[in-house]
């Protein structure tokens, strides 16, 4: 038995779901009339096939993981893209990119809190060094007043010797006859 829709027109619905511009199939259902779990049957259905042209396709610095890795096997950047990623998009849309991806809502939080507990280790450790620096300032500060304090002692005490001579000093005074 053939199919009811053309291949040009569910190639139209899979362009339209792919792209920076991408529909949920949910949201495509309701604009089409065509039934949201047989346009994500199309979209299993064409995974790994080329289906968008090389102008709409979505540009990113960051290499898309293919669907068949596992989330184990992301890098660090790519985990962190896709928290990027997904963090701006609502629920329908949010389905779409997990199962695009082969990914469970699950390991976008565990990404995310891992993501949040390294940045807050990273402050952490920066207010220490703070800490730390303001600190050393202090001390160099007290040392700075130290020192200067002896150093107005020692020219006192050359002028107190100059003005009434040595106290410690036994000799004779020199008479210049």
């Amino acid at each position: 038995m053939g199919s009811v829709y053309s291949k040009q027109f569910k190639l139209k619905m899979l362009r339209q779901m792919v792209g920076p511009n991408a529909k949920s199939a949910v949201q495509l259902a309701r604009e089409t009339g065509v039934c949201h779990s047989t346009i994500s049957r199309w979209l299993q259905a064409a995974n790994g096939v080329e289906v968008v042209s090389n102008k709409s396709k979505r540009k990113s610095d960051v290499p898309r993981p293919k669907p068949e890795k596992r989330p184990e096997d992301w890098t660090a950047e790519e985990k962190l893209h896709a928290v990027l990623e997904a963090a701006g998009l609502a629920d329908e849309e949010l389905g779409a990119f997990l199962r695009e991806r082969g990914l469970h809502e699950v390991h976008l939080k565990d990404w995310r809190e891992t993501v949040l507990d390294s940045l807050n280790q990273h402050q952490r450790a920066g207010k220490g060094e703070n800490n730390r620096i303001r600190r050393l300032e202090r001390e160099l500060r007290r040392k700075d007043k130290a020192l200067a304090e002896a150093a107005a002692l020692l020219v006192l005490q050359k002028k107190a010797r100059e003005i009434w001579g040595d106290a410690d000093d036994d000799t004779e005074p020199r008479s210049d006859k």
